[in-house]
């Protein structure tokens, strides 16, 4: 198995990596966001054989913690606590990681993005998620395994790679807003981008002068990313010559926009910021400009 240079992964590729010997752990991120439990309840019912859990909620946010690395509605945790836990599941620098969930890519962003967050590249998205892995008739598994035994845990003196995906504060979205130097892209569906409904936070409507591109906007109707001439020239239109470098990404609260980031990753257009705080920290403070429509 060659080292991948794509965010995604294909079944078959996986597949080819299980068999390949070389380390590799694969993680569940299912999650349904207005009913946290049923994560587990869909790994317990099925999952990629060896695959281990990763829960927004318990593993990639941190609720009340002093030393929260963003705001909003599931901020992220300091950076040494992620770390942490990343090496408490076994991982170390030299472990391809693979993430799916059933949710078309909404939640196992998040980690792949922590992971580079970290520094670790070796991390992959598996493209059409667990939907593509059943459809393949790949063996499957059920139940909830053991923790790892101490054994596996990576232990270290070493960090990893110093961090090259960039993490973006409320207040330097609020200095550079209106400047050439940001394009705000929101993931969210149009509705909530347009402030007609607002199902999870107290005002409605969007960062003046974001552009709204859905996250499910990059997946084609079996699940799966478009080509990447294709995500390039519909990211090209919606930037009208905007540079791909200026683009920040945010939604609700920092986990659906990284779909669309991985998408201009994968379109050829670079890597490009997340505003992890995004609209629910936004918001939270009413001397902050809104708008709508």
């Amino acid at each position: 198995m060659t080292a991948l240079t794509s965010p995604l992964i294909s079944v078959t590729q996986l597949q080819a990596l299980q068999a390949s010997g070389q380390p590799c752990l694969v993680f569940d991120c299912s999650f349904e966001l207005m009913q946290p439990t049923q994560g587990d309840a869909q790994y317990a019912s099925g999952h990629i054989p060896g695959a281990v859990r990763a829960d927004l909620d318990r593993h990639l946010s941190t609720h009340g913690a002093p030393d929260a690395a963003s705001a909003g509605r599931h901020p992220l945790p300091a950076l040494d606590t992620f770390a942490t836990w990343v090496r408490s599941m076994g991982v170390t620098p030299q472990t391809q990681v693979v993430v799916y969930d059933r949710q078309g890519v909404n939640y196992c962003g998040r980690l792949w993005w922590m992971l580079k967050w970290l520094g670790h590249e070796a991390v992959a998205v598996l493209d059409g998620g667990w939907q593509a892995w059943q459809a393949s008739g790949a063996a499957v598994e059920s139940g909830t395994p053991a923790a790892p035994s101490p054994a596996e845990i990576y232990r270290s003196n070493d960090p990893l790679a110093p961090a090259e995906y960039a993490l973006i504060a409320t207040e330097t979205i609020a200095i550079k807003l209106g400047k050439p130097s940001l394009t705000l892209i929101d993931a969210r569906g149009a509705a909530r981008y347009r402030g007609e409904v607002e199902p999870l936070d107290p005002v409605a409507g969007h960062i003046p002068g974001a552009l709204n591109r859905p996250f499910t906007d990059n997946l084609d109707a079996q699940g799966f990313f478009k080509p990447a001439s294709q995500l390039r020239a519909e990211f090209e239109a919606l930037l009208a010559g905007r540079d791909p470098a200026s683009v920040v990404h945010h939604c609700g609260s920092g986990v659906s926009a990284v779909p669309n980031l991985i998408a201009m990753e994968v379109a050829g257009l670079g890597r490009t910021a997340l505003y992890a705080g995004s609209w629910s920290a936004w918001c939270s403070d009413p001397t902050r400009p809104c708008a709508q429509g």
